[in-house]
Protein backbone atom coordinates (compact mmCIF):
# COMPACT_ATOMS: atom_id res chain seq x y z
CA UNK A 1 0.00 0.00 0.00
CA UNK A 2 1.17 3.55 -0.76
CA UNK A 3 -0.12 7.07 -0.08
CA UNK A 4 -2.35 7.12 -3.17
CA UNK A 5 -4.52 4.37 -1.71
CA UNK A 6 -4.81 5.60 1.90
CA UNK A 7 -8.12 7.41 1.35
CA UNK A 8 -9.75 4.91 -0.99
CA UNK A 9 -13.20 3.96 0.22
CA UNK A 10 -13.19 6.60 2.98
CA UNK A 11 -15.85 9.30 2.67
CA UNK A 12 -14.65 12.63 4.03
CA UNK A 13 -18.13 14.13 4.16
CA UNK A 14 -20.79 12.50 6.30
CA UNK A 15 -24.08 12.13 4.47
CA UNK A 16 -27.01 14.10 5.80
CA UNK A 17 -29.52 12.22 7.98
CA UNK A 18 -32.75 12.07 5.95
CA UNK A 19 -35.55 12.00 8.49
CA UNK A 20 -39.27 11.46 8.08
CA UNK A 21 -38.95 9.08 5.12
CA UNK A 22 -41.05 6.26 6.50
CA UNK A 23 -40.73 3.66 9.24
CA UNK A 24 -38.32 1.49 7.24
CA UNK A 25 -35.70 4.25 7.01
CA UNK A 26 -34.78 4.03 10.66
CA UNK A 27 -35.79 7.65 11.19
CA UNK A 28 -39.49 7.37 10.45
CA UNK A 29 -42.67 8.13 12.42
CA UNK A 30 -41.36 10.77 14.84
CA UNK A 31 -38.32 11.60 12.65
CA UNK A 32 -35.89 11.01 15.55
CA UNK A 33 -37.57 13.72 17.65
CA UNK A 34 -39.09 11.44 20.27
CA UNK A 35 -42.65 11.69 21.57
CA UNK A 36 -44.08 15.10 22.56
CA UNK A 37 -41.94 17.58 24.48
CA UNK A 38 -40.55 20.98 23.60
CA UNK A 39 -38.28 19.78 20.81
CA UNK A 40 -40.78 17.48 19.10
CA UNK A 41 -42.72 20.15 17.20
CA UNK A 42 -41.61 22.22 14.24
CA UNK A 43 -40.42 25.74 14.95
CA UNK A 44 -38.81 24.93 18.30
CA UNK A 45 -35.48 26.71 18.13
CA UNK A 46 -32.82 26.88 20.79
CA UNK A 47 -33.90 29.28 23.53
CA UNK A 48 -32.65 32.86 23.38
CA UNK A 49 -30.58 34.41 26.18
CA UNK A 50 -33.62 35.76 28.06
CA UNK A 51 -35.59 32.50 27.86
CA UNK A 52 -36.54 31.28 31.33
CA UNK A 53 -37.97 27.85 30.63
CA UNK A 54 -41.53 28.85 29.87
CA UNK A 55 -41.80 31.11 32.91
CA UNK A 56 -42.73 34.76 32.22
CA UNK A 57 -39.49 36.55 31.33
CA UNK A 58 -38.09 39.13 33.70
CA UNK A 59 -38.27 41.95 31.18
CA UNK A 60 -42.02 41.27 30.77
CA UNK A 61 -42.62 41.03 34.53
CA UNK A 62 -41.07 44.31 35.57
CA UNK A 63 -42.97 47.60 35.06
CA UNK A 64 -41.90 49.80 32.19
CA UNK A 65 -40.91 53.34 33.11
CA UNK A 66 -39.20 56.20 31.40
CA UNK A 67 -38.85 57.47 27.92
CA UNK A 68 -36.37 57.14 25.08
CA UNK A 69 -35.52 59.47 22.23
CA UNK A 70 -33.72 56.62 20.46
CA UNK A 71 -36.27 56.28 17.67
CA UNK A 72 -35.88 59.80 16.32
CA UNK A 73 -32.84 61.36 17.99
CA UNK A 74 -30.16 62.63 15.62
CA UNK A 75 -26.44 62.32 16.27
CA UNK A 76 -24.40 65.31 15.10
CA UNK A 77 -20.64 65.70 15.13
CA UNK A 78 -19.65 68.91 16.91
CA UNK A 79 -16.85 70.87 15.22
CA UNK A 80 -15.47 74.10 16.67
CA UNK A 81 -14.33 77.09 14.60
CA UNK A 82 -10.86 76.87 16.17
CA UNK A 83 -10.38 73.37 14.71
CA UNK A 84 -11.72 74.49 11.32
CA UNK A 85 -9.30 77.43 11.35
CA UNK A 86 -6.29 75.15 11.84
CA UNK A 87 -7.29 72.49 9.27
CA UNK A 88 -8.66 74.60 6.38
CA UNK A 89 -7.02 77.21 4.13
CA UNK A 90 -8.38 80.61 3.15
CA UNK A 91 -11.19 80.30 0.56
CA UNK A 92 -11.95 76.60 1.20
CA UNK A 93 -15.44 75.14 1.44
CA UNK A 94 -16.24 73.44 4.73
CA UNK A 95 -18.92 70.75 4.35
CA UNK A 96 -19.56 67.33 5.98
CA UNK A 97 -17.41 65.47 3.41
CA UNK A 98 -14.35 67.72 3.78
CA UNK A 99 -14.67 67.76 7.57
CA UNK A 100 -14.57 63.95 7.61
CA UNK A 101 -11.60 63.88 5.21
CA UNK A 102 -9.65 66.20 7.52
CA UNK A 103 -10.42 63.88 10.47
CA UNK A 104 -12.48 66.37 12.48
CA UNK A 105 -15.55 64.09 12.52
CA UNK A 106 -15.22 60.31 12.64
CA UNK A 107 -17.90 57.63 12.63
CA UNK A 108 -21.55 57.60 11.59
CA UNK A 109 -23.69 60.67 12.15
CA UNK A 110 -26.71 62.58 10.85
CA UNK A 111 -24.68 65.73 10.18
CA UNK A 112 -22.34 68.29 11.69
CA UNK A 113 -22.81 71.22 14.06
CA UNK A 114 -20.47 74.19 13.94
CA UNK A 115 -19.83 75.95 17.26
CA UNK A 116 -17.91 79.20 17.86
CA UNK A 117 -15.27 77.98 20.31
CA UNK A 118 -11.72 79.02 19.44
CA UNK A 119 -10.03 81.68 17.31
CA UNK A 120 -11.21 82.14 13.72
CA UNK A 121 -9.32 84.18 11.11
CA UNK A 122 -10.11 82.89 7.60
CA UNK A 123 -12.65 83.59 4.88
CA UNK A 124 -14.47 80.28 4.36
CA UNK A 125 -17.70 78.97 2.88
CA UNK A 126 -19.35 76.83 5.57
CA UNK A 127 -22.08 74.31 4.71
CA UNK A 128 -23.44 72.49 7.78
CA UNK A 129 -26.64 71.10 9.24
CA UNK A 130 -26.50 73.47 12.21
CA UNK A 131 -24.40 76.55 12.95
CA UNK A 132 -24.61 78.46 16.23
CA UNK A 133 -25.47 82.20 16.14
CA UNK A 134 -22.09 83.22 17.51
CA UNK A 135 -20.34 81.03 14.91
CA UNK A 136 -22.38 82.67 12.12
CA UNK A 137 -21.34 86.10 13.42
CA UNK A 138 -17.64 85.12 13.49
CA UNK A 139 -17.73 83.64 9.96
CA UNK A 140 -19.57 86.61 8.44
CA UNK A 141 -17.26 89.07 10.24
CA UNK A 142 -14.29 87.53 8.36
CA UNK A 143 -16.15 87.74 5.02
CA UNK A 144 -17.22 84.12 4.88
CA UNK A 145 -20.54 82.56 3.81
CA UNK A 146 -22.78 80.27 5.88
CA UNK A 147 -25.19 77.81 4.22
CA UNK A 148 -27.50 75.61 6.28
CA UNK A 149 -28.11 72.14 4.82
CA UNK A 150 -31.87 71.57 5.10
CA UNK A 151 -33.15 68.41 6.84
CA UNK A 152 -34.92 65.77 4.75
CA UNK A 153 -38.56 66.56 4.00
CA UNK A 154 -41.07 64.93 6.30
CA UNK A 155 -43.43 62.49 4.56
CA UNK A 156 -46.93 63.78 3.92
CA UNK A 157 -49.38 61.56 5.74
CA UNK A 158 -53.03 61.36 4.83
CA UNK A 159 -54.69 61.56 8.24
CA UNK A 160 -58.21 61.09 6.87
CA UNK A 161 -57.37 57.69 5.36
CA UNK A 162 -59.05 58.51 2.05
CA UNK A 163 -57.43 58.18 -1.34
CA UNK A 164 -56.80 61.42 -3.17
Amino acid sequence: MDLTQVHKGVSKLKTKKRVGRGVGSGHGKTASRGHKGQWASAGSDKPIAVFEGGQMQLFRRIPKRGFSHGMWDKKFHVVNLGAIDTHFNDGDTVDPETVKKKGLANGPSDGIRILAKGEFSKKLTVRAHHVSKSAIEKIIAKGGVVEIIPPPAKPVRNKMGTKS
